[in-house]
């Protein structure tokens, strides 16, 4: 079965970073949420304690019932993650409606998350999304598993599906996101960065796959934008530029530069550089510069202000012509073989088809060729190595009278 071209990024870029491993530059992301101090503050008032607090409206959670406030903090606060997720469930089971529901279900997902145990934290996750669709933790967490999983091989075409879904559903969850009042701006701003950055790798691999190359740039940029370190972002964004219709070569072979230094040291790394120098030596016409690519790259995370590459122009056959004969000797012009005087007077200007013209004619010719079609009064032979091996004619000779 061919694979598609998702299928080797992903298959890929698990090599690149480390089969089965997270790459250093994003974590997988932490679902826990900052645990209540041991002693309620004012911003959490004990139970019972409300009516003493200032005539101001409260934006806060809090939980009036001292048993359900007891069982609460009892459960977050353990130190042993096996002991906070069974007091968590404990919880949750014994309060299915508490006004913290959704605050303990983030931090059971972070417990689950601690013991390694994906199949409990996925459920948390999901158990937090019927809670509230828009959690962004859980979306984040079950965007980014859902992409680990595709990238190990684990079904990944559903997997990637499922990744894309939660990954749309964060980015729309990130426009209207408010603030924890626990959380200070500078936190938000960074939670919502990272984020974000989740979203988007995922929502991008998702385009590239579908083959929507402009989304799968947007989004991809974006995503590198956020993290520039990331392998895992950084060389698909490359292929969705070289990739796509028409393609986008300059970007596309900076971000393949920065990936093969990315890749440092990893097994990928020698594919990722063969690769990249074979569609620069294409576009460029020649290896040159390579090096100096891979060297801007390595200390720039994006193309620098007014960055370029030229693009080789291939010369015409008329420009190829005149620069066969240019120079050229009536003696050299001898010498030719016979598929450049062919291209010479078939492709050149009038000028340098008149040239060589003036030169070769009334010479006896020798040759050896394949003759293609005969009839009493015609050949049609191909003479020239090219026509030769593509059996077409190049040369047709008119009798003076019919062959016997």
């Amino acid at each position: 079965m061919k694979m598609s071209l998702v299928a080797i990024v992903l298959a890929f870029t698990a090599m690149a970073v480390g089969q089965g491993t997270a790459p250093q530059s994003q974590a997988q992301p932490a679902a826990t949420q900052q645990q209540p101090q041991q002693q309620p503050q004012a911003q959490q008032p004990q139970p019972g304690t409300a009516q003493q607090q200032p005539a101001v409206p409260q934006q806060k959670k809090e939980i009036k019932d001292p048993a359900e406030y007891n069982a609460y903090v009892g459960a977050v606060q353990q130190s042993d993650a096996v002991a906070k997720i069974s007091g968590l469930e404990a919880f949750l089971s014994q309060y299915p409606n508490s006004v913290m529901k959704e605050d303990a279900l983030e931090v059971l997902m972070g417990a689950y998350q601690q013991t390694n145990n994906a199949a409990k934290m996925n459920d948390a996750a999901q158990r937090l999304l019927q809670a509230n669709p828009n959690n962004l933790r859980a979306l984040a967490l079950l965007a980014y598993s859902k992409r680990a999983a595709a990238e190990a091989n684990q079904n990944p075409q559903q997997n990637l599906a499922e990744a894309a879904q939660y990954a749309e559903r964060g980015l729309q969850a990130l426009k209207t996101a408010t603030k924890p009042e626990a959380m200070s701006e500078a936190d938000f701003a960074k939670m919502k960065s990272q984020m974000s950055t989740i979203f988007n790798g995922v929502a991008g691999i998702a385009a590239l796959q579908s083959k929507n190359f402009p989304q799968a740039e947007e989004r991809l940029r974006a995503a590198v934008q956020g993290e520039p370190n990331d392998l895992r972002n950084v060389y698909p964004l490359a292929l969705a530029y070289l990739t796509a219709t028409p393609p986008d070569p300059v970007n596309g072979l900076f971000f393949m530069a920065r990936a093969a230094n990315l890749a440092t040291g990893s097994p990928g790394q020698a594919q990722i550089l063969a690769y990249g120098k074979g569609q620069y030596t294409k576009f460029h016409g020649s290896d040159q510069g390579w090096t100096d690519l891979l060297a801007l790259a390595k200390t720039n995370p994006v193309p620098p202000q007014g960055f370029t590459i030229s693009q080789y122009v291939p010369p015409t056959p008329a420009e190829q012509a005149a620069e066969l004969i240019k120079n050229k000797s009536e003696a050299d012009i001898k010498k030719l073989s016979f598929a450049e005087w062919e291209l010479v007077l078939s492709a050149g200007k009038p000028e340098d088809a008149e040239k060589v013209w003036n030169v070769i004619k009334g010479l006896p010719l020798q040759m050896e060729g394949i003759v293609i079609s005969a009839s009493p009064t015609k050949l049609e032979i191909a003479a020239s190595q090219d026509d030769i091996e593509k059996k077409r004619a190049d040369i047709e000779l008119n009798m003076l009278g019919p062959i016997p």
